[in-house]
């Protein structure tokens, strides 16, 4: 693609030798580049295109990488990338050796910090805001935070800090009222509050320049400057509130956050101010592309589309049920059983599919933002008053959950149903999103019952099972398209006469010698694997309760045991198999298929799981190769 400005500019460097003027042309080019890229090769596309002008515009008046610029969501940071040396591999971005989906200080200096998860931005500026000034440093630290980021707790738990400390960050709100599906709660509405008294805060920031100008406010004296803005305030109006300023923070804005040159001539004023502030710009998520201004939450990242048209790519033929559809549509199902079923999300209804529940019943389903430790303990207060919540939370997001898991949940046997979406190798949201540590943080934990389907009506029979059962109980399966059983036909989900009860093992292969022993998803590779083998196949069903009856049988029929898990190899069902086996006295060989002492890199997930061996034919490999060569 050519353009007149953009393939010119490899750094921020290059963006600084232009024109003012020039920048809102850099912009529609940042932006046009943006969708054609992201047409053919998928990723997050409306986010990032809400950030251009304010990109551009931090990268012309700070001197990055020296400045640093700490993103929060890297949704938003495209056209970071960018124009930071990333313009000639962005081709690449989320694909399997690839540039990283989200900012990542491994693989640019420009990325001043990780950004994978939600509403870590302040605490982390503030961080290296300290650091710098204690090494008597003269960068500035800027913090973008956006996408519904400001809902979460970590959030205010950094202003709180940055109002306590000396310090000059400048944290940018990025309010565009979306997180993926639009954000709700309390502050969101007092942001739209801020936002419609924009007569006041205009005024007040003329006043302000204007006083400036004629050397009745010096700024490096900070209690005059404060009681400036409290002697406005007290004229203008005595209703007016701003929890910023109650914090002690200077409050700007709120400005338009796509007039690129305002932005420039704004923040090059307030660059050097003393003391904590808050610069407050309103943005359109999807700007400058129609189709993903109208449906923003199908824009988020919507695949493969037709720039032209706006179509999206849709595969052929019948669409498959995905895990979350299956998930979504039983919640359905028990909540008009059970009018005790209430649905929770943090600002995931339609990732999850819990949208299908709020459709029908939106008094009982709750989207409380991106708080995941809140999602868990709103819960435990319903459950402990009667309700049954199911609270849905994708695994590596739960991990900010694991203190409410333990002290509101598990300690009382609360009635908590936790459903674990995209647990194992999610692809090429990558590093931060793989869900490969839940079983191995969960099973450590007191009362609380997990389990993992290997099929659709697997996920049925465990949601029906965790309904009827008196306590904590938490399911785990993974992103994608969900297996139908291939073993033997059954009605799991109403329980036929002849059905094996859920919370147990099943043999879906009978051998001799050697059984592998699987948990959720990954016990279809297991059998594809074994397919024209002797060896037995157990799927475990549940890692706690363990089936202690089968793994009896199994440890006295089969001189050699291998168990297979998509998570980390170390606390998960090869940990416990191994020790019920130690604690027993049994002697056979035990091998553990799981993931090693890593991180994962992104990708799809077919090159992940074969890159990791958990693929079928890695799988068989490892067998064959302990069991010929005796290891």
């Amino acid at each position: 693609m050519e353009y007149k400005y953009l393939n010119n500019i490899e750094y921020p460097s290059d963006l600084k030798k232009l024109p003012v003027e020039a920048l809102p042309e850099v912009c529609d080019e940042v932006r046009d580049f943006i969708i054609q890229s992201l047409s053919h090769n998928p990723g997050h596309l409306a986010s990032s295109l809400g950030t251009v002008e304010l990109t551009v515009a931090l990268h012309y008046v700070y001197d990055t990488p020296e400045d640093r610029i700490i993103w929060d969501v890297g949704h938003q940071a495209y056209a970071h990338k960018i124009l930071t040396g990333r313009r000639e591999r962005f081709n690449t971005n989320r694909q399997f050796k690839g540039i990283a989906p989200f900012p990542t200080p491994v693989e640019s200096e420009y990325d001043a910090f990780i950004a994978g998860h939600a509403s870590n931005s302040i605490s982390a500026a503030l961080g290296a805001q300290t650091a710098i000034e204690k090494q008597k440093g003269k960068k500035h630290v800027v913090t973008v935070i956006g996408d519904g980021a400001m809902t979460g707790g970590l959030s205010f738990e950094g202003l709180n800090n940055t109002s306590m400390l000396s310090n000059d960050l400048l944290i940018i709100l990025n309010d565009n009222n979306m997180a993926i599906d639009p954000i709700r709660g309390g502050f969101t509405q007092y942001l739209l509050d801020i936002t419609t008294s924009s007569g006041y805060n205009r005024l007040r920031w003329f006043l302000y320049r204007a006083a400036r100008r004629l050397h009745l406010i010096d700024e490096r004296k900070k209690g005059r400057m404060q009681r400036f803005n409290n002697s406005l305030k007290a004229v203008l109006t005595k209703q007016h509130k701003n929890v910023f300023s109650s914090l002690n923070l200077r409050y700007f804005g709120p400005a338009d956050g796509h007039n690129v040159k305002d932005l420039v001539r704004i923040l090059n004023e307030i660059k050097d101010y003393k003391g904590p502030r808050v610069f407050h710009i309103v943005t359109v998520k999807g700007k400058g592309y129609a189709p993903a201004e109208h449906d923003q939450t199908i824009w988020h990242a919507p695949g493969e589309f037709n720039v032209e048209t706006g179509e999206r790519k849709q595969s052929a033929g019948d669409h498959p049920q995905l895990w979350q559809e299956v998930f979504g549509e039983t919640l359905l199902e028990l909540a008009k059983k059970d009018n005790r079923v209430i649905g929770i999300t943090p600002a995931m209804l339609g990732g999850c599919s819990m949208n299908i529940m709020q459709q029908a019943m939106p008094d009982r389903v709750f989207d409380v933002g991106i708080a995941e430790g809140h999602a868990v303990t709103f819960s435990a207060g319903l459950a402990k008053e009667g309700m049954i919540p199911f609270c849905n939370i994708y695994s590596s997001f739960l991990q900010r959950a694991y203190d409410n898991i333990i002290h509101d949940v598990c300690i009382l046997k609360l009635h908590v149903v936790l459903c674990i979406d995209r647990a194992g190798i999610v692809g090429a949201d990558g590093v931060t999103h793989h869900g490969l540590l839940d079983l191995a943080y969960l099973r450590p934990i007191p009362n609380l019952t997990i389990c993992a389907p290997m099929d659709a009506d697997d996920l049925r029979a465990m949601m029906h099972y965790a309904l009827g059962f008196d306590g904590p109980v938490a399911i785990r399966y993974p992103r994608g398209v969900a297996q139908l059983p291939t073993v033997h036909e059954r009605n799991i989900s109403e329980g036929g006469e002849n059905e094996q009860p859920v919370d147990k093992a099943r043999c879906l292969k009978e051998g001799k010698e050697v059984a592998v022993l699987s948990i959720g998803a990954i016990g279809n590779a297991v059998a594809e694997a074994l397919r024209g083998t002797e060896y037995a196949h157990y799927d475990m069903r549940f890692l706690k309760p363990v089936d202690i009856a089968t793994l009896d049988y199994v440890a006295t029929h089969f001189s050699r045991v291998f168990t297979a898990e998509d998570g980390v190899i170390s606390g998960g069902l090869g940990s416990a198999v191994l020790e019920y086996f130690a604690d027993k006295g049994y002697q056979c060989a035990v091998h553990r298929i799981g993931v090693n002492d890593q991180f994962v890199e992104h990708g799809s997930t077919k090159e992940l799981y074969h890159m990791l061996g958990l693929d079928a034919e890695g799988i068989r490999e490892f067998i064959v190769d302990k069991v010929e060569n005796k290891k």
